[in-house]
């Protein structure tokens, strides 16, 4: 194996090969952190690389594997990209901020916890959308975050930087987090897997509720085994949690090594009230169908209303940018803006949308009654090159945000699970991926469709030519 290829490995096989003694985590993060020297300047994926205390814990992991024949934890000594909306202790969090680009955070996110209790090494923080709040990672005062398969166009966002860094090898495995399609959006752009958990798979430990229950932290992998196994490390109970669910029994990683059995899937390819899915997406969608029937799954059109969502949701959407408490100023033209209409939002007003958000969602997840999953186009129509919307009019380009990533809030709204995967390629060379949206705590399902879809239609030896 040449050391593309080993960059390129899946996490759960590099862990593997730790294990065995094939490969030694500090092999793997030099590995890393060479690519990342080389490619990162013109991706603008790491916002902070760690490359010191990555080759520390790195150091320390191979000295222990040497010495120690006990059971490891399952992603021991395996590199991974943190996005920089969360706390990792000593590294700095600016949430895509300017003026917060040197404050250093002192102790660990919830979830950054987990991920470390699961033996992972943390390479660097990864570029986001300013405060994580648009669909595209050109912040303020960093560079834009390019798209590997061709730099002209954007990662997504807000986890574009995950995405960009995963898919051109400067990472094993990243962790996003989505609250509109930031975990989704991006990796479909960059022909990842994705997974929006449901609400309460995943703690915001130390911090309480995330906008009313719709953001989430998750995984984002080069194959569906891996995302789900990661899924894994991250889920679980932390005391004080608004939100909570069981444990999976058994776990995610199992999921997706079995067949999800026969299912009642629904799809469509026009989001009402915003409209239809470009030829492309499209096709993705009928792509998918035509496989899920050959593999004996009952597939019809249909689904949900949305009509009553955008209203209520973008009340609590917006309402990040009053809970971060950044000064005006400091904040983008596009940002800025949000931030005065939210300004209007009273704490009634913006309990009236919570309400009415979810009311909207009980209709939603009573469509799953019918059916188990519904599959629909990730966004609307295929990536937007990198600047371009930045000269718009705001509410020009929350129009086109609307537009383009309309199949992705209402299951924040609802905290149903989501699973991303690639399907194909625009006339661009960018990947196209779909959603697979399963009834409320049904990650299992979706997670075991999506590995089933994966394994006839395999995506792994695809890799963008930049990072070759």
């Amino acid at each position: 194996m040449n050391l593309t290829d080993l960059a390129f490995t899946p996490a759960l096989e590099q862990a593997r090969l730790i294990r065995q003694r094939e490969i030694s985590p500090l092999e793997l993060v030099e590995l890393y952190l060479q690519r990342i020297e080389k490619l990162n300047g013109q991706l603008g994926s790491y916002v902070t690389v760690a490359a010191e205390l990555a080759i520390a814990d790195a150091t320390a992991k191979t000295e222990a594997i040497a010495h120690n024949s006990e059971e490891l934890p399952p992603f021991f000594g395996v590199p991974i990209a943190i996005k920089d909306l969360n706390a990792v202790a000593g590294l700095p969090c600016a949430y895509g901020v300017k003026i917060l680009k040197k404050r250093i955070s002192t102790e660990d996110d919830g979830v950054v916890s987990r991920i470390k209790q699961a033996g992972f090494i943390v390479l660097g923080k990864t570029a986001t959308s300013e405060v994580g709040m648009l669909p595209y990672t050109e912040p303020d005062g960093f560079p834009p975050a390019r798209n590997p398969w061709h730099l002209d166009y954007t990662p997504g966002g807000s986890s574009g930087g995950s995405a960009a860094a995963l898919a051109a090898g400067l990472c094993a495995i990243a962790q996003g987090s989505d609250g509109g399609g930031s975990i989704r959006g991006p990796a479909s752009c960059c022909g990842l897997v994705g997974i929006k958990p449901s609400r309460g798979r995943v703690t915001h430990a130390p911090y309480g509720d995330r906008l009313s229950g719709i953001a989430t932290n998750g995984p984002m992998g080069r194959t569906v085994a891996d995302a789900a196994a990661l899924l894994d490390a991250m889920s679980g109970y932390v005391v004080g949690d608004p939100y909570w669910l069981p444990d999976p029994d058994p776990s995610f990683l199992a999921a997706a090594q079995k067949p999800p059995g026969h299912l009642r899937i629904a799809f469509a390819t026009t989001i009402e009230p915003v409209g239809a899915a470009d030829p492309g997406c499209k096709q993705a969608v009928l792509d998918t169908v035509h496989l899920l029937q050959t593999m004996g799954h009952t597939v019809e059109p249909g689904c949900p209303d949305f009509s009553d969502l955008i209203e209520p949701f973008s009340v609590v959407w917006q309402a990040v940018l009053s809970e971060a408490g950044i000064p005006f100023i400091f904040l983008g033209k596009m940002n800025r803006w949000l931030l005065n209409r939210s300004r209007f939002h009273s704490s009634g007003k913006y309990l009236r949308a919570v309400g009415k958000m979810q009311m909207v969602a009980r209709r939603i997840v009573a469509f799953f009654d019918a059916v188990d999953v519904l599959v629909l186009p990730t966004y609307l129509h295929s990536t937007i090159r990198v600047g371009e919307w930045a000269t718009l009019r705001p509410s020009k380009t929350l129009e086109k945000i609307i537009n383009w990533v309309a199949p992705c809030p209402p299951f924040n709204a609802t905290g149903q699970p989501v699973v991303t995967i690639p399907t194909s390629f625009d006339q661009n060379g960018l990947p196209i991926g779909i959603q697979l949206i399963g009834r409320p705590a049904a990650d299992a399902t979706v997670i075991a469709l999506a590995a089933q879809i994966e394994a006839a239609k395999p995506w792994i030896h695809h890799r963008p030519a930049f990072a070759k």
